[in-house]
């Protein structure tokens, strides 16, 4: 029997039908005012670091906000969870501090480091990466980060920042529009709204004396169903209006031109030195490696993969650098803050990114002037929450031998102030105790085994 040569192959639409619905179900929302307020949980990092850039280094906000904006959008799509896109945090530092560092630098040193995710990532390296190094070792680099957000946060909450300098001014006075009253308050709403996280015992105790009709059960119910990080976040947008007036009549519409940098042979080699070289064990530990490990946790039911989370933060690095878009990455503190207010699902980021575009589209690098407004204590806040939950994430650590190998990791990272030399530390205290164990009585049953096995 002939086939119809006007129909099309079977076997395209349906793999075209699966492709739809797969994004479909990846970018829906389980709960629309959740997943509002999860998206409001990676601000407290993204909000200071691309403020700095735009005061200190002349970062066109702008053309960052549109690209941005389209990378939260595709990669919602592409892994169904709220995968942040943040800062590459070791560049936005030497960017800010150092006054040599300019644009093209910082631009260079983002390429760089997303021509060599995406390699690791192409070539299986960073697949082989993921598998040798020991959970306790990831789990001690998410502490750090948690911790080093948390304290980062508090001293947002504490001090008057200037952004522009990346320094702490004086304390904060406790009246005011951004004064810590206002922090307090914010503190103390979230935590009675969100609590410690997600309790499976609690709901079900909550559950079974609803159905006793317990009036007090359906209240908290009301309570804990509020957007609280939204609220915050929308809080703090109407106190820098009332703060600063005039910055709407500041707003020029439209976007920014955008244009490509032109790197100098000088610039390359500065961004690789200074940018590059720093950033990248960080990028491979935390924005990699750590936040896939993260999303398995939260999401098991998802292939977030090593290989594809390097390559799309390669892609955008290669890609929007070019034009002067700021280096990015994924982060597992904005993931960790994200699923702490409700992100559940990539309709979350994807929701962050279409405001993100729409106002690089609208206002384009006038938005600037409500960014420097903004309360930063507010923004404290926000980033201190998403710090502690991924501080959290150590919580699984059941042996001495695993909680010592995470310890000195957290540790060694936080006063060296470098993951990566965190991260040899936690190897080396790993290595040492399964060496240690072999005194023992134990056999060495394969090279798997030895590295592997918890003790």
């Amino acid at each position: 029997m002939e086939s119809n040569p006007h129909q099309p192959p079977p076997q395209t639409t349906s793999t075209a039908t699966l492709v739809a619905k797969k994004l479909k179900n990846n970018l829906s929302f389980q709960s629309k005012w959740a997943e509002l307020n999860g998206a409001m949980g990676d601000l407290g990092t993204y909000i200071p670091i691309v403020l700095a850039l735009t005061l200190a280094s002349d970062l066109d906000l702008g053309t960052t906000l549109i690209f941005t904006g389209v990378y939260n959008f595709v990669t919602g799509a592409i892994y169904g969870v709220p995968m942040p896109v943040q800062p590459m945090k070791s560049i936005a530092a030497v960017a800010i501090s150092d006054h040599d560092f300019g644009i093209p630098e910082a631009m260079a040193a983002g390429i760089c480091t997303g021509v060599i995710l995406f390699v690791l990532g192409v070539t299986g390296l960073m697949r082989l990466a993921y598998r040798l190094i020991p959970l306790p070792v990831v789990r001690g680099i998410q502490l750090a980060q948690g911790l080093s957000f948390a304290m980062t946060a508090v001293k947002y909450i504490r001090k008057v920042q200037d952004f522009s300098k990346s320094k702490s001014k004086g304390n904060r006075d406790w009246l005011g529009l951004d004064g810590l009253i206002l922090a307090i308050v914010c503190i103390c709403f979230i935590t009675i709204v969100s609590g410690a996280g997600d309790d499976n015992n609690d709901n079900d105790n909550d559950n079974d004396v609803e159905n006793r009709g317990d009036k007090g059960t359906r209240w908290r119910r009301i309570v804990t169903s509020l957007p609280s990080a939204f609220m915050v976040f929308l809080l703090g947008l109407i106190l820098a209006i009332i703060k600063e007036p005039k910055v709407i009549k500041g707003f020029k519409f439209g976007p920014s031109s955008i244009q490509v940098v032109k790197i100098s042979k000088s610039a390359w080699k500065k961004g690789f030195v200074k940018g590059t070289i720093p950033q990248l064990p960080l990028s491979v530990l935390n924005s990699v490696i750590a936040v896939c490990k993260l999303s398995t946790d939260l999401f098991p039911d998802k292939s977030v993969t090593v290989t594809s989370v390097s390559m799309t933060v390669g892609l955008m690095n290669v890609t929007g650098c070019w034009l002067g878009v700021m280096p990015c990455c994924h982060g597992a503190g904005g993931l960790a803050g994200q699923y702490k207010f409700g992100g559940r699902s990539g309709g979350c980021v994807a929701l962050l990114g279409a405001t993100k575009l729409v106002l690089g589209l609208l206002l384009g690098g006038s938005i600037v002037k409500v960014l420097s407004a903004f309360p930063v204590g507010v923004l404290g806040v926000l980033l201190l929450f998403a710090g502690i939950e991924l501080a959290m994430c150590a919580r699984d650590m059941k042996s001495k031998h695993e909680s010592f190998v995470v310890l000195v990791c957290t540790a060694v990272s936080l006063v060296g102030s470098s993951a990566a030399l965190g991260f040899v530390t936690g190897m080396v205290a790993h290595l040492l105790l399964r060496l240690r164990k072999l005194g023992g009585s134990e056999k060495i049953q394969s090279i798997s085994s030895f590295w592997m096995d918890n003790p």
